[in-house]
């Protein structure tokens, strides 16, 4: 596993961190989002606004480190 494929794992893991974070600022649903309807309350999932952030992050994290 290259730096590739680590960079990559903290990018979906990141995302998962930083889903209900994103949820909880209700922002307009994207291309690739998906809705859950689960105990008749509706869910966004915003799964390209968590896998953005989540990029943002990494990149801020890896200029700080240089």
């Amino acid at each position: 596993m290259g730096k590739t494929g680590v960079m990559l794992l903290i990018l979906v893991v990141g995302a998962a961190i930083l889903c209900p974070i994103v949820m909880a600022l209700e922002l307009d649903p994207m291309p690739g989002d998906f809705a859950i309807n689960w105990s008749r309350q509706h869910y966004n999932v915003p799964v390209l606004w968590s896998l953005c952030a989540s990029g943002a992050l990494a990149l801020l994290y890896s200029i700080y480190r240089r």
